[in-house]
């Protein structure tokens, strides 16, 4: 099945060269800024942060959409090779009207893609995302006049703002009298050099992996369990207390304990909920695809509750701004405290659960053994939307007795498990995530939705 440019809620993603080209990225540029414009009230400039991942694509397309932006009157700021939660703080830190990342996540490198932010450093909702899509398909650009055009200028403060920001979430004295030893993995990407700085000042000693930011990853970019099989061991070699594994944008943080266990990006929801619960009471966010290990640690807390999203960074961050949760995030491995920004961040991953492992003067393996756990499957199948809907429906009817959640593709939730299958924003896939007591219940799940998938598929 060939790849289609993807333009949906989350932005554009797309294959560098074949459906993404300069070209479509400053047009997509002159749709934002367009847009940005006609909800600006007064005559003063209007603004965006610019940042990008490691990517050697990146630096084309950042020329490409600043050229779009600034051919319809919107000034830029580049801030350079930064995490994407970097543009967040910083579009907010600058008072800026709108952010620009440059990433694909943990796709491959091949592709790269275009995310969006508002000056709250939300992405865009759903209404406001298909204005900007439509926008861009209509060619509906407000170019301006020689003199009107938007003006380039380059900030370097991001990670020196970033990091002041995180380190406010945790006792700098209390890390650092344990002297941690932390291996970390950033797969080359964009997490990199910020992060190293960020536990240093922590005073963990780090054993950096993959921390050039040459965008040539290492490994398979997504920070899963057969992804990071060098960075385990690295950890054991290196007699490290914990280990960190980073996606290319650092959106997203998996740990691995001191004996060398991956124990995946569940996990890093649950502990950093834990240490926030036992700190205040009140509410969480996370997606529908996510671990009821958060709903376990609330409870465990007391007077804290769960409230349920559709899958997206921008509908957490939503829920989370609405309800003034106190911490929220995905089943990724990505966390959001509003205290630094709205956006997914690893740094505030990593800053949580060293001061969660300082301050109960346990291991990652004994606060992961406190908190329990479930069997989790995570697969995805490259089915389009039509067909995606097709298998949904079908599901539907083989389990006519769960109860059903249709916020974003279709949860189904039974006695043992929980079922959640829906097509991604940001790959021409299907979506199955499967959480039960064990690998056993598990299967049983994700083979009829196989037999059905074989069913429509043929």
């Amino acid at each position: 099945m060939a790849v289609e440019l993807i333009i949906s809620v989350s932005g554009m993603r797309g294959i560098v060269g074949v459906n993404l080209t300069a070209a479509i990225a400053a047009e997509y540029g002159c749709a934002f800024g367009s847009i940005l414009k006609s909800k600006k009230t007064g005559s003063e400039k209007v603004s965006v942060c610019l940042g990008r991942d490691s990517r050697p694509s990146g630096q084309m397309l950042a020329a490409a959409i600043t050229g779009g932006l600034c051919s319809v009157g919107v000034d830029v700021v580049d801030i350079g090779i930064v995490p994407t939660p970097s543009v967040g703080v910083m579009a907010m830190h600058l008072g800026c009207d709108g952010g620009v990342v440059l990433t694909a996540s943990h796709n491959p490198i091949e592709f790269n893609g275009i995310k969006l932010l508002l000056d709250n450093g939300i992405a865009p909702p759903v209404a406001l995302a298909e204005e900007i899509r439509q926008r861009y398909f209509d060619k509906d650009f407000q170019f301006v006049a020689s003199i009107d055009c938007g003006h380039l200028s380059y900030n370097d403060q991001a990670d020196e703002v970033h990091i002041s920001r995180v380190l406010k979430l945790a006792d700098k004295d209390a890390i650092a009298a344990k002297d941690f030893k932390v291996a970390l993995d950033s797969v080359n990407g964009a997490g990199g050099k910020i992060s190293k700085k960020m536990l240093q000042e922590l005073g963990c000693e780090v054993i950096a992996i993959n921390n050039e930011m040459t965008g040539i990853f290492a490994h398979t970019p997504e920070p899963t369990k057969d992804n990071l099989v060098a960075l385990c061991g690295d950890v054991t070699a290196g007699n490290a207390d914990v280990g960190f594994a980073q996606d290319p944008d650092a959106d997203r943080l998996a740990i691995v304990d001191a004996a060398g266990k991956y124990i995946g990006e569940e996990y890093t929801l649950a502990l950093c909920a834990k240490y926030v619960f036992g700190k205040m009471k009140g509410s969480a966010a996370a997606n529908l695809s996510t671990s009821r290990m958060i709903d376990d640690v609330a409870a465990a807390a007391g007077q804290c509750s769960v409230i349920r999203t559709a899958v997206g960074e921008a509908n957490v961050a939503g829920a989370m701004v609405a309800n003034d949760c106190v911490i929220g995030g995905e089943g990724n491995g990505g966390i959001i405290d509003l205290r630094v920004s709205p956006v997914r961040d690893s740094l505030v991953g990593m800053a949580l659960v060293l001061q969660l492992m300082a301050e109960s003067g346990k291991s990652i393996a004994e606060l992961v053994e406190e908190i329990g756990g479930y069997y989790v499957d995570k697969a995805k199948i490259a089915v389009d939307k039509t067909v995606a809907a097709k298998i949904i429906q079908k599901a539907r009817a083989q389990f006519a007795d769960a109860k059903v959640d249709t916020t974003d593709g279709c949860r189904f939730d039974f006695d043992d498990g929980w079922l959640h299958l829906r097509s991604s924003n940001t790959e021409p896939v299907m979506r199955i995530i499967v959480e039960t007591k064990t690998a056993e219940q598990a299967g049983k799940y994700i083979k009829i939705v196989d037999r059905i998938r074989q069913e429509i598929t043929g």
